[in-house]
């Protein structure tokens, strides 16, 4: 397996050769091999004998761990013959994957369509416009399930304009974390993960990452996080009872599923800025809560977990930035 692993990392993509749309491009060599950084300060109150460390997703060149799966779904499209000349990729998001899109589209001169709810961070919006994006606002109180619907709508509507990614059931979403996050993460971490969390939102990140670390050591446990209720602020995350389940997603995967509110997400925020200098988004923020939480249970071991964006994209948000650091 070691030797498999090696090989991930060193050529992640498969080796046929790549369509002249996907050739010499110095912006998709930039994807992946984000840095490990270790969580220190607000970890005083666990054993010593633990660590705990997030990958830094926001290294990536669109800003987000949805680099990843957004390239590897294009790539995937092309070699495939799905998403042809003329055709606009669509999809629907809640930010950061029409952002990784928007992204590569731009650099490919793929045409963007997006479903995005209309309370997406001002922020995200005004980069998915001015990367170039079509965006269709649908409605806030619908959420991410809202944005589902009209895309599956125009995809119905116009097949001939429009390769439908549809990531939350393309397998290309999960595969990108299986050939290129879980890897990095046995790397970095040479071998001794014995914990593994990350939020639901595709679950593309839990179902890749998870299926390369079971084939490296069974042992490794695998938990997901999610929002404690349906009506919740962790953009980008999904309440799984109650949300349009992913065709990726298999409740199987994760050992365990923890649920995190709302204020612990945004006052970890908070304290991950003022205590470790990490300055990352309200999901990273969710992850470090349930990391933590598992990190407190142990003796000793190795927690990892991901903080898929930086903080940058929710600045205008202000109820995040003006709460007191709360670390306890």
């Amino acid at each position: 397996m070691a030797a498999q692993v090696k090989e991930m990392i060193i050529n992640p993509m498969p080796s046929a050769a790549a369509p002249p749309i996907l050739e010499g491009m110095a912006l998709l060599e930039a994807i992946g091999h984000t840095p490990l950084l270790p969580l220190r300060r607000v970890t005083k109150r666990i054993s010593p004998a633990v660590k705990v460390y997030a990958k830094a997703e926001w290294f990536n060149p669109g800003g987000s761990v949805k680099d990843r799966p957004a390239f590897n779904i294009i790539r995937t499209a092309v070699f495939e013959g799905k998403l042809l000349p003329g055709m606009r990729l669509l999809d629907s998001t809640s930010g950061n994957m029409g952002i990784a899109y928007a992204t590569f589209g731009a650099a490919l001169d793929i045409p963007i369509t997006l479903a995005v709810p209309a309370n997406a961070s001002p922020e995200r919006i005004a980069i998915l416009r001015a990367l170039g994006a079509q965006l269709v606002l649908t409605d806030a109180l619908e959420g991410s399930d809202g944005a589902i619907r009209e895309a599956h709508r125009l995809a119905a509507e116009r097949p001939d304009l429009y390769y439908y990614a549809n990531q939350y059931d393309n397998p290309a979403n999960w595969e990108a974390h299986y050939t290129t996050t879980g890897p990095e993460i046995i790397a970095q971490t040479g071998g001794t993960i014995t914990h593994f969390v990350a939020g639901l939102g595709t679950s593309g990140t839990l179902t890749g990452v998870s299926r390369a670390l079971r084939e490296f050591n069974p042992e490794i446990q695998i938990i997901a996080a999610q929002p404690d209720s349906p009506f919740h602020g962790l953009e980008g995350l999904k309440h799984m009872p109650t949300a349009i389940q992913p065709g990726i997603f298999d409740p199987s995967t994760p050992d365990r599923t923890l649920e995190i509110s709302t204020e612990e997400a945004f006052e970890m925020v908070g304290c991950l800025a003022r205590e470790e200098g990490y300055f990352v988004g309200i999901s990273s923020g969710a992850a470090a809560v349930a990391a933590l939480q598992v990190a407190s249970e142990l003796e000793s071991g190795v927690v990892v977990t991901v903080f898929p964006d930086a903080g940058y994209k929710y600045l205008s948000d202000p109820h995040l930035w003006t709460q007191e650091s709360g670390c306890r």
